[in-house]
């Protein structure tokens, strides 16, 4: 409780006046400073009553027209006042505006004898991320004393970065959907999905006993249902400094946040285990644990909201880079199939050859070809080691127990690397879904470099298919749908003029 002007004048007065009473002996004195005092504090015993029924008949009521918005929006934002019975005093309440938001302060007033009042003010959202109002706070005063506290709810708005609205996702130019959800476990149990029909067993429940079969075959029969599980889901996202590339609000990161954020919202729905695991230039940036629940899901989304790949422009990948993975494969056309079968090929050949390289031929005319290529990837070995995003899989993957299905969403700048991420990710039986941002897409070359655009296109198109035909691997090309449209456009035109 704070004093007016006019109480610290009372206050002053009942001092004065014992002051006197002491000097002068005058007795009337003090009894007259007793009385103030006593009226003082009377009036203080009044105030605090009409607060506490105050509190008791009065709803404050702050509220956002929309609870989800992009960065830069307004929205509106109301502030209402009710209160059950009239009051002597003078009430007014200021909005809990949250200090990442712009705007005027909305507040409302409510005078002596006033039940109700409202007011609506618009509110700037500059910056991305999960934002809780503040209580609001009420002032209730009289002419000798004042008092402020919180009061209400407090609600919260999610704002979206300023994302890409036509998300293309899908492989060639055709689209895909991805989902998570139930999904089948490959073993016998509780479920829906019909597996098998066999004859009833003893050690088998008469619960389960399938009267219709039974009737149908004239021996007791049980049929089993495929159990169902709930995905283990790891969402991989990478926002390191190629992942800035493109125009603000569509870069490769906006269009793979944009995913990233659908597949969490669908894992939630479908009550799926997710985690995330974020990787910038040194590294881990941030790790959440595959776990269940309405916190971790809001956890997951609030990260991939508030994600901002690395700005320092002085380390993107030139274009030609972008689309070729390890150099010298992309100038010897070698993929990181043909690189694969290569090894396989030559590790036979270099246990013969006591170990050695160099001892490697022995008149294998394929062998002896490929040799090059199989010496860069040996040389290649420890930067792929230092790779953040493979050194990332591999500690998260060796603290993640049972099999997941590890979701990585990262750009075609190293193509090489990203071959041994994945290879790691598959590792233990994991299916692994890779969603790549084609750099061709993201590259403003205008409509005389259109065609050059769509060689690049389809460059990375067959390194794509290369990693989707690993097993237990799906790669999936995500970017802005009508630049692909154009790029596919121009390169039909191209093939039909030929």
């Amino acid at each position: 409780m704070h004093l007016t002007g006019r109480s610290w004048t009372i206050v002053s007065l009942v001092a004065v006046l014992a002051v006197l009473a002491g000097v002068f002996a005058q007795p009337v004195l003090l009894a007259g400073g007793a009385l103030v005092g006593a009226w003082w504090l009377g009036m203080q015993y009044r105030f605090t009553r009409e607060v506490t029924h105050l509190t008791g008949s009065l709803t404050v009521s702050q509220w956002p027209e929309r609870s989800g918005i992009r960065v830069g929006e307004q929205t509106p934002v109301t502030l209402t006042v009710r209160l059950e019975e009239p009051v002597s005093l003078s009430v007014s309440v200021d909005a809990g505006i949250p200090t990442a938001a712009t705007g005027a302060q909305i507040s409302v007033a409510l005078a002596s004898g006033e039940r109700e009042s409202e007011r609506t003010e618009s509110v700037t959202w500059p910056v991305a991320g999960r934002h809780g109002f503040d209580s609001a706070t009420v002032t209730v005063s009289d002419d000798f004393f004042l008092e402020r506290f919180p009061f209400g709810q407090c609600p919260t708005v999610t704002v979206e970065p300023v994302g890409p609205r036509r998300v293309h996702v899908g492989e060639g130019g055709d689209r895909f959907a991805i989902a998570s959800g139930d999904h089948r476990s490959g073993g016998l149990g509780s479920g829906y999905e019909p597996a098998e029909l066999r004859e009833y067993q003893p050690t088998d429940s008469a619960a389960r006993i399938d009267w219709k079969a039974t009737a149908r075959l004239a021996t007791p029969h049980v049929r089993a249902f495929e159990a169902e599980t709930h995905r283990r889901t790891l969402l991989v996202v990478d926002h390191r400094t190629p992942l800035t590339r493109g125009p603000s609000g569509e870069t490769k990161l906006d269009y793979l946040r944009e995913v990233a954020l659908s597949l969490a919202s669908s894992a939630s729905t479908h009550s799926d285990p997710v985690g995330l695991l974020t990787i910038g230039d040194d590294g881990i940036t941030e790790r959440l644990e595959i776990s269940t629940g309405p916190e971790q899901y809001t956890l997951v989304r609030r990260s991939l909201l508030e994600l901002e790949a690395t700005n320092d422009h002085a380390g993107i990948d030139t274009p030609q880079a972008s689309t070729s993975g390890a150099s010298a494969w992309h100038d010897q056309q070698v993929t990181p199939r043909t690189v694969r079968r290569a090894r396989d090929h030559l590790e036979t050949d270099v246990r013969r050859s006591a170990g050695t390289i160099d001892g490697v031929g022995d008149g294998d005319r394929f062998a002896d070809r490929l040799l090059p290529f199989y010496r860069v990837r040996a040389s290649a070995q420890p930067r792929i080691e230092s790779n953040p995003l493979f050194r990332a899989l591999r500690a998260e993957l060796s603290r993640e127990p049972g099999t997941t299905w590890t979701v990585v969403l990262t750009d075609d700048s190293n193509l090489a690397e990203l071959h041994e991420a994945v290879t790691l990710a598959r590792s233990n039986g994991n299916d692994v879904l890779l969603l790549l941002t084609p750099s061709p897409l993201f590259e403003s070359d205008g409509l005389t470099g259109i065609e050059r655009t769509y060689d690049r296109y389809r460059t990375f198109e067959s390194h794509r298919r290369d990693l989707a035909s690993m097993d237990r691997v799906s790669a999936l090309e995500v970017g802005p749908s009508d630049r692909l449209s154009s790029i596919l456009a121009a390169g039909t035109r191209r093939e039909v003029a030929r």
